[in-house]
């Protein structure tokens, strides 16, 4: 039976409106087409502070949160940065909420002793401006920048080893949290992806903690990063994770969230362009009118700085394993779209954002990390397109970067990736090069730069991809030089994109559209018969 969410588009269906960066793009695509829907969204908790005081005082397989706080004892908490949610959610931040019902409780025991960090990695250093949104105006006045700050994975004497797993894989975390009586995680689940061991184990590790399972042999490995139990990713870090919480007391609070995306003026977004009211037709039409004519840095401000109407839809805590249990079952229910067969041709828009260009542009890097990364991806079972099929998307493709967040993204694409795409010689021969790199390492620790390792990183993070998609063709790309450098095609228009890719896909394709954002995921099983998977 089909579900809602997909629909098979007839002669008269109307252009699906996608995302190609900071711009949207009508499309006609042919009768027979599946179009791919996102789940609207799960209702929001009634009373989320009722919610987050039950989840600590009722958790799964620990004692209540107030059962573990004594007067004197050193508490470190910790709190997911700012590459989730996508986009921002309105205040009050979910983890303010958390936050303030926690530090109230560590009062009330006598705990003075408390500092927060915000889980970093080696992603950028917040700003306070952005540290300020997803913890409040009280609690950031009262402890920034002295008990409230960034992690920082290169410092010296900041780092301290916890042991390692049974396989040799280093655990080494931040000092003031290991030293700590007990460690305290704030989580905002955006994806399935996140939370569980990856809270603690990666968000205040360093980079030779990283080094197991950000590598491209474990990448490859990887069926699915989005269905953590097909994941060679995910468990590497539970391995990690297990030794931090046998050595460490931790308890781990996680949190969920619907999609809902998009607010009042813009939620037709979320729906099928049939559906659509004439009222909402105009409101596009005027939209895309306006954001035609706004220059890109301008329209990127826009759209980056309207917070998303987000709501709580549920609140775990206690033991770091039963708490995400229960998360990724929450992440499912909303995510999850059951699809009756995979795709020869997937198409997509790629949107203006993603996890790691918060208030910057997408470089083309990253660019590669939504398609070959997070698109390909988005699926459990089966992925959406079959093995050796055609992926199109939408973008522009520029050759612009952020210079503060992304200056090592620069070379890397310039430098290295004229000379080789092989993730394996990239990381033999230069990542130890660029994680050593001083100028890079000081914008890391003193201004707001990734990581001079993160875009090897985000290189590895399209490697499962690679593998399994044929042909990559990017439609409205403003050069040839960055698609060409990225291992893409290209086409001007939608229509030569599709007869581009029939010359390599079978007489009478199957193209499938999903159509991002808000997030989904798809629950792809292939009939009896059917060719594909893999």
């Amino acid at each position: 039976m089909t579900h809602p969410c997909v629909v098979t588009l007839d002669r008269k269906s109307a252009p699906r409106v996608l995302f190609a960066g900071d711009r949207l793009v009508e499309v006609d695509l042919p009768a027979g087409s599946r179009v791919v829907y996102p789940k609207q969204p799960l209702a929001g908790l009634k009373d989320p502070d009722a919610a987050i005081r039950y989840a600590i005082n009722h958790p799964y397989n620990s004692d209540p949160l107030h059962a573990k706080l004594f007067p004197g004892m050193k508490v470190t908490i910790a709190i997911d940065d700012i590459s989730l949610p996508l986009p921002p959610m309105k205040r009050p931040d979910v983890r303010e909420r958390v936050l303030t019902i926690v530090l109230d409780l560590l009062s009330d025991h006598g705990v003075d002793d408390v500092e927060m960090i915000i889980a970093t990695s080696v992603h950028r250093r917040m700003r306070d401006w952005e540290v300020r949104h997803i913890v409040g105006d009280k609690i950031f006045n009262a402890y920034w920048p002295k008990r409230l700050y960034n992690h920082d994975a290169e410092d010296p004497n900041g780092m301290k080893s916890v042991g390692e797993t049974e396989l040799g894989e280093p655990v080494v975390l931040n000092r003031r949290a290991v030293e700590s009586d007990l460690i305290i995680y704030v989580n905002l689940n955006l994806v399935p992806m996140d939370g569980g061991h990856k809270s603690v184990a990666v968000g205040l590790c360093g980079y030779e903690s990283l080094k197991p399972h950000h590598n491209p042999r474990v990448m490859r490995k990887c069926h699915s990063y989005m269905d953590p139990k097909s994941s060679e990713l995910n468990t590497v870090v539970v391995r990690q994770g297990r030794v931090a919480n046998k050595a460490l007391n931790v308890f781990t609070i996680e949190t969920t969230i619907n999609n809902n995306m998009f607010d009042k003026p813009l939620s037709f977004l979320h729906k099928n362009e049939d559906d659509w009211s004439g009222n909402e037709k105009l409101a596009f039409k005027a939209m895309k009118y306006a954001l035609d004519r706004t220059p890109s840095h301008l329209r990127q401000e826009i759209f980056q700085r309207v917070p998303s109407p987000f709501e709580i839809t549920g609140v775990f805590a206690g033991e770091t394993e039963a708490v995400h249990a229960k998360t990724l079952e929450r992440c499912f229910e909303q995510y999850c779209v059951p699809i009756e067969g995979q795709a020869d041709i997937l198409v997509s828009g790629v949107p203006y954002i993603s996890p790691y260009n918060i208030n910057a542009y997408l470089n083309p890097l990253l660019v590669q990390v939504m398609v070959q990364g997070y698109l390909h991806n988005m699926y459990r079972g089966n992925p959406l397109v079959k093995k050796g099929g055609t992926v199109i998307f939408m973008h522009p493709c520029s050759d612009r970067f952020d210079h503060d967040q992304h200056a090592p993204y620069v070379e890397f694409v310039h430098r290295l990736l004229p000379e080789t795409r092989d993730a394996m010689v990239l990381h033999k021969k230069y990542e130890e090069e660029f994680s050593k790199n001083p100028a890079y390492l000081q914008m890391y620790r003193k201004g707001h730069a990734y990581h001079p390792v993160h875009p090897f990183f985000m290189w590895y993070w399209g490697e499962a991809g690679r593998q399994h998609i044929g042909r990559v063709i990017v439609v409205g790309a403003d050069n040839e030089y960055i698609p060409k450098l990225l291992g893409y095609e290209t086409a001007k228009t939608m229509h030569e994109a599709l007869e581009m890719a029939k010359d390599t896909a079978p007489k009478s394709p199957d193209i499938m559209c999903f159509h991002l954002p808000p997030i989904m995921m798809g629950e792809v099983s292939i009939p009896k018969g059917a060719g594909g998977a893999s």
